[in-house]
């Protein structure tokens, strides 16, 4: 026999169950913005979307993760740090290097001439990581995946086989470090972000651009320039990363898949960066833009005017000098 007093809180139970209607059998997914500035096709942006397609499948629909890309959510680059810190977006795919002006460390892939390639730019980064973690932590967040934009280059109005044919010339930049090398061999650097490099070209306030081939596509640079500099001068990164706030309301086994998915994809990502700098090239040669050689004696005047940048460096981010230091001994140099 049933009590009155069980009968009521049986029904009281059943009452609830249909309130809750579907919440009761699951509870809602925890959906994650993540806002870039890069553009819907750019291979950053797709990777941040196989992510999260990654992320939805691992976590069985738990965790949805909502792409946001050309800076549709109203952030510039370099607000990123920022905005994923203070919360207010919960993850980005954020510029390292324009972040440097907070954290200097960030800026350390970009000394000039430090890395010659890919290879030597994983060895930096394995070196690097455990600093780069301690920024994002002291600024609120968590680093899921770090993802190399290709080579970089100067892209101009002016053809020139020597550095005296580009002197004075305003080319955009996107870091101190780039800054300073352009400085040093006699271009005047024009610090500003992507999003206002096209009306700058179409307005003619510079005359040139030191970006990645793929980031030229996504501008359509030959409707502004025509020769390409394969300078290699520097290497920029993005990182993506996610609030902690965000990250420490995640069970442990999301967390778990979270980063089990961001390792598992990251050499992926990689290898995608080395392709999409091939076809980005291919791309620009087919709209009629002309690879510039590089001379022996042109790039190594380049390296002797940039050589004092790496003690620079050291010096302002004294932490640095220990991880450097055993970098530059692994690449034996």
């Amino acid at each position: 026999m049933i009590t009155t007093r069980q009968f009521s809180a049986i029904t009281l139970s059943i009452v609830a169950l249909m309130a809750l209607g579907p919440f009761a059998r699951a509870a809602s997914p925890t959906q994650i913005d993540l806002s870039t500035v890069l553009p819907e096709g750019n291979f950053h942006t797709q990777n941040a979307n196989m992510y999260s397609e990654e992320v939805a499948k691992a976590t069985g629909g738990e965790v949805q993760i909502r792409i946001h890309s050309g800076g549709s959510l109203g952030f510039k680059g370099p607000d990123h740090l920022h905005a994923v810190g203070d919360g207010l977006v919960g993850m980005a795919d954020i510029h390292i290097s324009q972040q440097a002006g907070d954290e200097p460390i960030l800026a350390a892939e970009t000394i000039p001439f430090l890395v010659n390639d890919i290879k030597e730019l994983e060895i930096l980064h394995r070196r690097l990581r455990p600093l780069l973690d301690e920024a994002a932590a002291r600024n609120n967040q968590k680093i899921l995946y770090i993802v190399p934009w290709p080579a970089q280059y100067i892209f101009s109005k002016i053809k020139a086989d020597s550095l005296d044919g580009l002197k004075n010339s305003k080319v955009r930049v996107s870091d101190r470090n780039v800054q300073d090398m352009c400085t040093a061999i006699g271009i005047t650097p024009v610090l500003i972000p992507w999003v206002e490099t096209i009306p700058a070209l179409a307005s003619g306030t510079i005359s040139g651009v030191t970006t990645s081939t793929p980031s030229a596509v996504d501008g359509r640079l030959w409707e502004f320039v025509k020769y390409i500099y394969p300078t290699n001068h520097t290497w920029i990164s993005q990182m993506v990363n996610i609030n902690l706030d965000t990250w420490n309301k995640l069970s442990a086994s999301q967390q778990k898949a979270m980063t089990d998915a961001a390792q598992r994809l990251q050499p992926v990502f990689w290898d995608r960066a080395s392709q999409a700098d091939a076809e980005g090239l291919a791309t620009l040669k087919s709209m009629s833009m002309e690879v510039m050689p590089i001379s022996p004696a042109m790039r190594q005047e380049m390296r002797d005017r940039t050589s004092g940048q790496l003690a620079a460096f050291t010096k302002r981010v004294p932490s640095s000098k220990t991880v450097l230091d055993a970098y530059l001994t692994e690449v034996k140099r």
